[in-house]
């Protein structure tokens, strides 16, 4: 291993220097740039790497040592296109595959054109071609696609010490194992053993006797998002992966569920927020205004809905232009109310595994808005009151109209996400797009509709 910040002296809030290693790639010596560069961790690197152009990124990869170079392409953002510079030197690409875990592997070569995918494989040995080849094709969201092939297994016929040495053979090979699985003669997972057990256990005893079922076992198939909120559940460091008749084929660590939970967060806000769960946080203006343009277009469509109740009531308007000050107030606060609802909602639907009293959820945010709404609109009914000799119709009207909008606001937060889960869609995509346009759309509704009657329009 190279050695990392704190392990040559380094404080560990020490960052790579963007100026410092130009400057060192300037000067020619690219001795002294490798030793700077390993002093640090390949997260940090990654950083570096992001922060510089393209020219400056592919000469950056090349000093570095193979181990060290392809641990920081593991933790580059897709965005910032890893497998651009895994292939700017088609000589080392062998040695940097090589290096890298087989599931970081495949992520980097699976943003690869179909042709250069190839040209890649081709010049890896056959096994780890196959086993990539194996990994790319399952969906990258899924099971299959986050999880590495490389597991520490004992045949369930051996003895205690026969495990031991199989486990110490697989170790001196290069694989990290937090869990030791135990298989079948056709490979088929049969559960798990302890190391205290194998440490404790009489040498000649078989394995079969210490072998416990295996807490949580998912398929290949799985989503990464299910799989990460098994792992969670159970506070479980791995978790074996299994293909349809049962067979070990590799298993999902807790680092892959961090990333996991990271990405799915992320694309669960961007969603919420009425834009592209595609858009890279690190992306360029040009992919923003991509992702973003088509949702403005999608807004605009909804409020123009809303400003269609503000036409149909232009005469109302016009002979009690006080109602005018009050739609702001109304839309907004149905607008927040909504969002609250929206993302509480959310929330508890992608952190329950189980849907039971789903539709609870619903009533539960009616009743807010029932109360909320009461509240706020006795205040707002009070400033109508007193607002420009508005007198009391004006404050019912405006009372009214506030508290049916938070309460069709909590019923709308509320019940697009779990009418969506129920029809196995993604709850996220309720944006706040749709919702604070519905809430628009009622409570101008209400307080034209209520202003007319009431106030003799």
């Amino acid at each position: 291993m190279h050695p990392r910040g704190g392990e040559i002296g380094a404080e560990a809030s020490e960052r790579p220097d963007v100026e410092k290693a130009r400057s060192l790639l300037a000067s020619g010596e690219p001795a002294e740039l490798r030793s700077y560069l390993e002093a640090f961790h390949p997260s940090d690197l990654a950083d570096l790497i992001e922060s510089l152009d393209k020219g400056e990124r592919a000469s950056i990869i090349s000093i570095m040592p193979d181990e060290l170079a392809s641990e920081t392409l593991a933790e580059m953002e897709e965005s910032a296109h890893p497998e651009d510079l895994l292939i700017a030197d088609p000589r080392r690409v062998t040695e940097l595959v090589r290096e890298l875990s087989d599931d970081d592997a495949a992520d980097i070569i699976g943003d690869l054109p179909v042709d250069k995918q190839r040209e890649v494989l081709a010049q890896l040995p056959r096994e780890e071609a196959g086993e990539l080849r194996e990994l790319l094709s399952y969906d990258e969201e899924s099971a299959g696609g986050v999880m590495t092939t490389e597991v520490v297994a004992v045949p369930e016929g051996a003895t205690v010490i026969e495990a031991v040495e199989e486990i110490k053979r697989q170790v001196a090979e290069g694989e990290d194992f937090y869990s030791v699985f135990v298989v079948d003669e056709g490979g088929k997972l049969r559960g798990t053993v302890s190391l205290q057990d194998l440490i404790i256990q009489p040498p000649e005893k078989p394995i079969r006797e210490v072998t416990e079922p295996a807490f949580a076992v998912v398929p290949a198939r799985m989503d990464q998002e299910d799989v990460a909120r098994l792992m969670s559940r159970y506070n479980l460091v791995a978790v074996p992966v299994v293909d349809p008749v049962g067979r070990l084929i590799g298993r999902v660590t807790f680092d892959d569920v961090m990333d996991i939970i990271e990405a799915e967060s992320t694309e669960d806000i961007l969603r919420l927020a009425g834009g592209s769960a595609e858009e890279h946080l690190g992306g360029t203006a040009a992919d923003a205004i991509k992702r973003r343009l088509p949702w403005l277009y999608v807004n605009m469509l909804t409020i123009s809905i809303a400003a269609l109740v503000v036409y149909v009531y232009q005469p109302t308007i016009q002979r009690a232009v006080v109602l005018v000050v009050f739609m702001p107030v109304i839309a907004a606060l149905g607008g927040s109310a909504g969002t609250q609802a929206l993302a509480v909602t959310v929330r508890r639907l992608a952190l329950s595994p189980e849907r039971k009293g789903a539709w609870n959820v619903v009533l539960k945010e009616v009743r807010v808005g029932l109360v909320n709404g009461a509240a706020v609109g006795l205040v707002a009914g009070l400033v109508g009151f007193f607002l420009d000799g508005g007198g009391f119709a004006l404050g019912i009207v405006v009372m009214a109209a506030l508290w049916l909008n938070l309460i069709v606001a909590g019923f709308a937060g509320a019940f697009v996400p779990v009418l969506l889960e129920s029809l196995g869609a993604d709850p996220a995509i309720a944006s706040s797009v749709f919702v604070t346009a519905f809430t628009d759309l009622a409570g101008f509704f209400f307080l034209l509709a209520l202003g007319s009657w009431l106030l003799n329009l």
